[in-house]
């Protein structure tokens, strides 16, 4: 963020009388403030009541009149977001991701999830303060947030809670604008855009100054009719000169104009990425609805029906796809009307073909009937009466449509008269209720009238309807302005020139409107919209096959599978052709993914990693991923929480581009695994590269590569500043006595990682100590996995020294490591006083009887270890005889392994009689020794119905019987 100078009220005075732009700026404020008025400090002050405006450092009149018409202007405050919790807080981002800088609105939500980015609240009446004591605020703030999600809202209910003094207490003026006003303007001057929209500052203002704070709100700026260009603008400091509106703009942005003024903007993402991110200060985000919300909007729309409001809602938690854009608050209003309509219809009821929407054009056909007033029509077909209304309202509706159609293709959102009557749109008609279900209509400060869409997804339904009915009967490119082009004759060649469009339209601003189009054409819609005139009964049954072709022949090989190709199976959806993400589907489902090598089916399979909440979860990727087919699939990765990616064959290049998506700062990918590939050391430092920043990855498996020493040391110093990884697997990856010690100095410093595995890496003596050093001082280590290394009994007593300090490990894992009596010796004294360790591997080591009888000890002792696994050692029977005799006076052991130990029937004895004592042992595992039917006997006969011992008896004389490993406590 762009550092700001810090001037004193001192040095404000040393340059008064100036004439610079700032100091006119400061001047106008002195005024407004009363700064200096000996008559001001005379008058009374005026009568509070609860509504009215407090004033906490002015008693200016003009402040005053301003307060009271910023209140007359948002009302009493009701419908400003007073009843909820959501806009009284807002999230405190730092930039805008690449999805919210490419893609459309709704593509944002869906890959979203409905969920939004973790990041810290921040109160609205701190929103202009400083974040600590040793910052200073924000001269630029951007609050951001998708069409329909409340920006306008949150502006209002903030200007009408400061002009009733209840925040933004430090400003002594708040100054809110709309690029909707400014639209209005082509020239405008710094001063004429202060005293024109706000005619009591008046003009006398520029003579003194003061260091007082003023607040200049710009809402919209997504709705600007000409896009901000920081390159190309000439500085202007001359606040009275009359200059471009997007270049006042961009130069008050700069700080040429007003530079001590604080500026507030709200836009839709995808407009706010116009600003360089240098001059922006603080950027905030406003959150959507979550369930609790999107209920209570439902139920705001149905306050008195309950059996209405069950329906709709039971509908909308049922359809994932329509909840999760529910949590956008205009997107949960329309849906909640539209709902409404379908189940108040008995058409809807009755009539098999028209239940509830399953796509999104049906729930857009539905709003439709509803604001065309589909009930009776076909009742009404032969009364002239209706029809003529109808006639009335399709050309209503046509019209508007071309001026949604060109309106998209400009990005303009705003419209005003002139436009209105450009389009051939009838203003004495505007005032229906026909157009209230579409348009909202808003007076600017100039006096003239702005229109929009209710929601940005309205306009493209509405674009679409117009192109469906014009591409039917027009002979040249509808997309063209001019209205010359190569001759398209048919609804194929324009459906085909309108997909074409889509495609090569970068920011995906064609693509919710590709969907409506193609949605069109499903048997659904157009039985829905038929009965209310807009289509032709049956007309969709000629195109639905070929359309559905064009479609998929849209999808390229060799290209990467980027958001455009999974609207296009968006596309298909709304078309309700949805054979190919159904096979897709099942094919994840039997684990033949890797015979669908098409693009088509990856794009298929990105579609799922959107909409699917399975896929969402988990998906795997293994054994059926090639080095294309992954880099055409990079950018759809981003949106799931676990990936599978093991024996894919993948190399250090294929890293580097995983490094890229770990690095988005939208990435959500929770857990990864990238088992048995061919992954050196600098595939492992490009992970590495992308663990300095990633904010989602929590586990990372790589066993089964060759990273080596170097490798295991680019990790550990991501580790050092990684404060996101819990769990990583260097299993199988050669990294020797060096590269534990590189984790082992990771280990020291690092609080989050509390699952390592480091099994059979040759790490030896030297790399056991450095790894028990860090123990001592490590707080967050759960699990530690060292299993066939060669540690020796060296290893287990540096270990052992550690855990006397360490009071936070629970697993410690050290099967094949040479380990002899004299190292489980000294683990067993640590595990005396340890009082955390709840799980103990020593299996395929070398203890033998000398060995037991120091467990024994430590059984006696120790009162929290639960699982002690000691098969393949050397017990044989007197070593075992020892270990039952402390079972039964242990309590808390759960587990016991002691397969493999030449064990015979007076330690099984001693196990039945130890088991008459022991209350907690549920899991008892002699298999593969020679305890024989006395044996077994033994201990069958110790075990009580109500314990459920699992107990594994298998060996060399038991038979080895089909009943030998049941819960024999249940028999």
């Amino acid at each position: 963020m762009r550092k700001q100078e810090m001037r004193s009220g001192g040095e404000a005075n040393q340059i008064h009388g100036a004439s610079s732009p700032a100091e006119q700026v400061k001047a106008l404020v002195d005024l407004l403030a009363g700064k200096g008025s000996q008559l001001d400090q005379n008058l009374p002050a005026p009568d509070r009541t609860p509504d009215s405006p407090q004033v906490p450092h002015s008693n200016d009149s003009r402040i005053q009149r301003h307060r009271e018409a910023l209140l007359s202007r948002t009302g009493s405050g009701q419908g400003l977001g007073g009843s909820s919790h959501r806009l009284a807080s807002l999230l405190l981002v730092d930039g805008l991701t690449d999805l919210q800088l490419r893609e459309h609105d709704f593509t944002q939500v869906e890959a979203m999830r409905g969920g939004w980015r973790p990041a810290r609240t921040i109160p609205l009446d701190r929103l202009f303060l400083p974040l600590s004591r040793v910052s200073i605020p924000p001269r630029i703030s951007i609050t951001v947030g998708v069409a329909g999600m409340g920006k306008t809202t949150l502006v209002r209910r903030f200007v009408h809670l400061w002009a009733r003094g209840q925040v933004g207490k430090d400003f002594s003026l708040v100054l809110p604008l709309t690029f909707r006003d400014l639209n209005t303007h082509e020239k405008l001057s710094a001063d004429r855009l202060v005293c024109s929209a706000f005619p009591t500052v008046g003009e006398a203002g520029l003579a003194a100054m003061a260091p007082a704070r003023v607040l200049l709100v710009l809402d919209g700026l997504d709705e600007c009719k000409t896009p901000l260009d920081f390159s190309n603008t000439m500085a202007c400091t001359d606040p009275k000169k009359d200059i471009q509106v997007d270049h006042l703009i961009t130069n008050i942005i700069r700080g040429n104009l007003f530079p001590d003024v604080s500026v507030w903007i709200t836009s839709r993402p995808s407009a706010a990425g116009q600003i360089p991110g240098g001059l922006i200060d603080r950027m905030t985000e406003i959150r959507g609805f979550t369930r609790e919300e999107i209920q209570a909007c439902l139920e705001q729309t149905f306050p008195e029906d309950q059996t209405l409001l069950g329906q709709v809602l039971s509908q909308v938690q049922t359809d994932r796809a329509l909840y999760v854009m529910c949590t956008v608050p205009a997107f949960c209003k329309l849906t909640g009307v539209a709902l409404g309509h379908v189940y108040r219809s008995r058409l809807a009821l009755h009539n098999v073909g028209l239940g509830p929407p399953q796509t999104l054009c049906e729930l857009y056909s539905w709003y439709f009937r509803m604001a065309l007033g589909g009930e009776g029509q076909e009742k009404g077909k032969g009364n002239p009466r209706i029809e003529q209304v109808a006639h009335s309202a399709r050309k209503v509706v046509g019209t508007l449509g071309r001026l949604a159609f060109h309106g998209l293709l400009k990005k303009k959102y705003v419209f005003y008269e002139q436009d209105m009557k450009a389009f051939g749109v009838d203003l004495t008609l505007l005032q229906g209720t026909l157009c209230g279900c579409f348009l909202q209509r808003e007076e600017t400060l100039t006096s003239s009238v702005a229109y929009c869409f209710n929601h940005l997804s309205l306009q493209e339904f509405v674009a679409a309807t117009y192109y469906y009915s014009a591409s039917k009967r027009a002979i040249f490119d509808l997309f063209t302005e001019s209205g010359m082009s190569w001759p398209r004759l048919g609804f194929l060649a324009h459906f085909r020139s309108a997909a074409q469009r889509a495609m090569q339209a970068e920011d995906g601003r064609l693509d919710v409107f590709l969907r409506f189009l193609a949605g069109l054409l499903s048997p659904r819609v157009n039985a829905l919209l038929a009965s209310s005139l807009l289509l032709a009964q049956g007309e969709h049954q000629a195109y639905h096959a070929q359309v559905a072709e064009l479609l998929q022949g849209c999808l390229h090989p060799n290209t990467a599978v980027c958001a455009r190709s999974v609207n296009i199976l968006h596309c298909l959806h709304e078309l309700q052709h949805t054979e190919l993400a159904r096979s897709v589907e099942e094919a994840l489902q039997n684990g033949a993914l890797a015979k669908l090598t098409g693009p088509k089916h990856w794009a298929a399979l990105a579609y799922l990693l959107q909409v699917s909440d399975t896929c969402s979860r988990e998906i795997n990727l293994s054994l059926c991923l090639g080095q294309g087919v992954f880099q055409s699939l990079l950018p759809q990765l981003f949106y799931c929480q676990s990936l599978r990616l093991d024996n894919n064959q993948f190399q250090d290049p294929m890293m580097e581009l995983l490094g890229s998506v770990l690095s988005g700062k939208d990435c959500r990918i929770q857990k990864i695994s990238l088992a048995e590939n061919h992954i050196s050391n600098k595939g492992a430092k490009a992970l590495a590269r992308s663990l300095l920043v990633n904010r989602s990855l929590t586990a990372l498996d790589l066993r089964s590569n060759a990273i080596g020493p170097q490798g295991a040391k680019a990790l550990a110093d991501a580790l050092r500043i990684n404060r996101r990884l819990a769990s990583l697997s260097l299993q199988s990856n050669g990294i020797r006595d060096d590269g534990a010690k590189f984790m082992a100095e990771a280990l020291a410093s690092n609080q989050t990682l509390c699952v390592l595995h480091l099994q059979k890496n040759s790490i030896g003596l030297m790399g056991a100590q450095r790894l028990a050093d860090a123990l001592k001082q490590n707080r967050t280590l759960k699990e530690l996995m060292l299993s066939s290394n060669s540690i020796g009994d060296g290893g287990g007593k540096t270990l052992a020294e550690a855990l006397k300090m360490n009071q936070v490990l629970q697993s410690l894992d050290l099967q094949s490591n040479s380990i002899s009596d004299t190292g489980v010796a000294a683990l067993m004294g640590a595990l005396c006083t340890n009082q955390t360790l709840l799980s103990l591997n020593l299996r395929e080591n070398s203890i033998s009887l000398e060995g037991a009888q120091t467990l024994a000890r430590m059984l006696r002792m120790n009162s929290t270890l639960q699982h002690l696994d000691l098969a393949a050692n050397l017990l044989h029977d007197e070593g075992a005889q020892a270990i039952a005799v402390a079972v039964g006076e242990n309590h808390a052991v759960t587990s016991l392994h002691l397969q493999w130990n030449f064990i015979q029937a007076g330690a099984a004895r001693a196990l039945g009689q130890a088991l008459q004592l022991n209350g907690s042992l549920r899991s008892l595992d002699l298999q593969e020794n020679d305890i024989g039917d006395e044996g077994a006997s033994a201990v069958a006969t110790a075990l009580k119905p109500p314990d459920g011992l699992h107990w594994h008896p298998r060996g060399p004389s038991t038979g080895g019987g089909p009943g030998c490993e049941q819960d024999i406590g249940d028999t």
